[in-house]
């Protein structure tokens, strides 16, 4: 099916040409019809599959021109960068359109996007922290919102903004279309789901943690932080192939870590992203990297949903992350828009639990190489990379084994207790009542 099957208007299919989509994606070609029906819809699929234009085209299709202020659709995400992507969506599907779309998230200043807001639009994209606020001002109005999309909605709980997603349910018109849209479907997603969706259609066109067939998936085993690096740097100066990569850490801390140390050994080539970075920093990196002018991108779980860079030729899992799904949203960074990627992932022998764990998820095992001749492995352990010592078994009985100091107590010091004087046949003494001074009188 081509896009010109789909009933879509000539501005739309004007735009689309424009990018040079000519046809839709499965969970596109499904949604189309039914969201166009104005049913409730959930939609579940694989990162890279084309989620936002698979919501965003039936609701521009149905969109008409209107001068009131307060918008029509609004489309709740879970982060600033998500915003800014779908905002630049809206941009290419609505070029030869009139419609007014304002972004807004935390982190820049609230009277600008008051006075934006207050200026009128249609089409209203925001994180949850920031569409309360709005709200609160009394600037934006939400009572005629016809169309409601929640966009990665799991992540969006996971965040913490499971209280202003349920507020805002609760004060939204009761007669809207209800749209969701993400890659997997948690048990908190699907109780949100039963209690203010009604009676949705569900659209899953691939089973959850499936990774995308045009993905090549390769494994190392690595002990420690300093030979992953080492490995990571002999890649990058002896692959070409690895032309722009995206490099997952669990965390910002390793982050800064690894940009530290990469930059002093292939200096220029990385950029760093995290959300302890300013949004100027973030977006800075984003563009930088979307562009080419780095070809790596250090980055935490934050950019591994929704966010949708172009030919991404590898992503890189540094470290594997403890839940599984997370992994499956990594890898989908490559291997977008019916072109090949490669996921590498470096794997330390704690852990070989969480690749059980993604395996099994997959159904699917993640073949391993042996480490490139010439490697220089360490044998120096970070703090978090030791074992834990907190599993050992101390509690044996004092003395047994050792040697030392230890040594047993004198009779005399050792506290036993036999239950107390009466027990031993003592006379207890009487306990006196105190004595009471009264209060002497006062003379007049």
């Amino acid at each position: 099916m081509t896009f010109e099957e789909l009933n879509i208007t000539k501005p739309l299919l004007n735009a689309l040409i424009d990018l040079e989509y000519v046809a839709p994606t499965p969970i596109q070609e499904k949604a189309f019809p039914l969201i166009m029906s104005g049913r409730d819809i959930i939609g579940i699929a694989q990162t890279g599959t084309g989620k936002t234009f698979a919501y965003l085209l039936p609701l521009l299709r149905q969109l008409k021109f209107s001068d009131q202020k307060n918008p029509r659709i609004l489309i709740v995400v879970p982060t600033r960068e998500l915003v800014l992507q779908i905002i630049g969506e809206i941009e290419k599907l609505t070029k030869y359109m009139q419609v007014r779309f304002l972004g807004v998230y935390g982190g820049t200043n609230i009277n600008t996007q008051k006075q934006l807001v207050y200026n009128g639009l249609d089409i209203l994209v925001a994180t949850p922290g920031r569409l309360v606020d709005l709200k609160l001002t009394g600037i934006l109005k939400l009572r005629e919102i016809q169309k409601l999309v929640i966009d990665e909605a799991d992540e969006m709980l996971n965040l913490g903004f499971r209280t202003q997603v349920i507020n805002l349910l609760d004060t939204l018109p009761s007669k809207r279309q209800n749209l969701l849209f993400s890659a997997t479907l948690t048990s908190d997603v699907e109780k949100m789901i039963l209690e203010y969706f009604n009676t949705p259609l569900k659209i899953e066109i691939t089973s959850h943690g499936t990774p995308l067939e045009r993905i090549i998936q390769v494994g190392y085993p690595v002990p420690n932080f300093i030979t992953k690096s080492n490995l990571l740097v002999h890649l990058l100066a002896n692959d070409s192939s690895l032309l722009k990569v995206v490099v997952f850490v669990k965390s910002k801390k390793l982050a800064d870590r690894l940009y530290d140390e990469l930059e002093l050994r292939l200096p220029g080539q990385f950029a760093v992203m995290h959300s302890n970075k300013s949004q100027a920093q973030r977006f800075a990196a984003i563009k930088q990297f979307d562009e080419g002018k780095h070809r790596c991108l250090i980055a935490t779980d934050i950019i591994a949903r929704g966010l949708d860079f172009s030919d991404v030729s590898h992503v890189i899992n540094f470290d594997l992350p403890e839940i599984p799904a997370d992994y499956i949203h990594r890898i989908g960074r490559t291997g977008r828009a019916n072109k090949a990627g490669v996921a590498i992932s470096f794997i330390n022998e704690l852990e070989e639990s969480y690749q059980a764990g993604i395996e099994e998820l997959m159904n699917k095992s993640i073949p391993l190489e042996e480490l490139p001749e010439g490697l220089v492995i360490s044998n120096v352990f970070s703090e978090e990379e030791k074992p834990s010592l907190m599993n050992k078994n101390y509690s044996s009985s004092k003395g047994k084994g050792m040697t030392g100091a230890f040594h047993e107590k004198l009779g005399k010091n050792k506290k036993v207790n036999l239950g107390g004087a009466r027990r031993l046949g003592f006379k207890e003494k009487k306990k006196r009542k105190p004595v009471v001074r009264s209060a002497r009188k006062k003379k007049f």
